[in-house]
């Protein structure tokens, strides 16, 4: 007997990857058909369906109504073609509240099954490529999330970016069947130690101590690049921190991102009270590591998207 998308969604809720998987083959017809009736034929109509798969794999936790996730689905797919119609490339929403209840503090077993999503969705972000998985953390879970700030972040064209993109969409909602039994690493021990180091290093660099913290967290032959500006070694980075306390710049960290050997931090960039349009609002520091340690550091100034 053919599975409802009640008991899909109620799956999916779970953890059972596979049950998503089903879910959006079965509603991706009509996902497609949204997008042709705003964009037509194109690439673009097909980056509006995959980016809607994504969100639904980070999101699915937040569908209230199960028998209306088709028309959940579809809205994703409505609002990523009409930001694509107004050239704004920013990561979409899909007006959940249509469909979710009061916003109640979730029963330990709601938790559970939430965790269990989000574990999958980062155990698959780590089986893709480096480059896809860059471009994808990127585009998902950073304010650098147009085509173009990707591209300027990983220093290639804008359609190699959309054409990792869409290799790693590919890769992510058709590894979901194959994914559905994995046993997967605890996401949150992990991410609160990234968070846990990340805040010491930041503190430590504030107190005027970032040679230590390059030395002790970076390869000697480590690279670091400022997209149209300097590259070079871990001179340079000690060199422009410096640069900044001087100057009375402060960083608070705000958002830690890490898969595999892919590491992100976000950062406030704080400009001194006498000078305050010294520096940019904001720093993504994207940071790839080898056995743990820094091989190679782009640090970008964001223009954070409108969500």
């Amino acid at each position: 007997m053919t599975q409802g998308d009640m008991e899909l969604v109620l799956l999916a809720q779970a953890g059972d990857a596979a049950a998503l998987g089903a879910l959006l083959a079965r509603h991706e017809a009509e996902m497609r058909a949204v997008a042709l009736g705003v964009l037509g034929y194109g690439p673009d109509a097909e980056d509006a369906v995959q980016d809607a798969m994504v969100v639904a794999l980070r999101r699915i936790g937040e569908v209230r109504d199960p028998a209306a996730v088709g028309p959940w689905l579809r809205a994703i797919v409505r609002n990523n073609s009409r930001m694509t119609v107004r050239g704004h490339r920013a990561v979409p929403v899909a007006e959940p509240e249509w469909f979710a209840g009061p916003a109640d503090t979730p029963t330990p077993e709601e938790a559970l099954d939430r965790a269990a999503m989000r574990d999958w969705v980062w155990h698959a972000i780590g089986q893709l490529s480096e480059p896809d998985r860059l471009v994808t953390l990127l585009r998902y879970f950073s304010d650098a999330s147009s085509y173009e700030q990707i591209a300027a972040v990983c220093g290639v064209p804008v359609g190699t970016v959309r054409s990792r993109l869409s290799h790693a969409r590919r890769a992510l909602t058709g590894g979901l069947r194959a994914a559905a039994g994995a046993a997967h690493t605890d996401v949150t021990a992990t991410n609160a130690a990234r968070w846990r180091e990340g805040r010491d290093m930041i503190a430590t660099a504030m107190a005027g101590d970032f040679d230590r913290v390059v030395r002790e967290s970076w390869w000697p032959d480590a690279e670091m690049i400022v997209p149209g500006g300097p590259r070079g070694g871990r001179d340079l980075a000690v060199a422009g921190m410096d640069h900044d306390l001087t100057a009375g710049v402060r960083q608070r960290l705000r958002n830690v991102v890490a898969s595999g050997d892919v590491l992100i931090w976000e950062t406030d960039l704080i400009s001194p009270p006498d000078d305050p349009e010294h520096c940019p609002p904001a720093a993504l520091w994207l940071q790839v590591l080898r056995e743990g340690r820094v091989r190679q550091l782009t640090l970008f100034h964001p223009v954070p998207a409108l969500r």
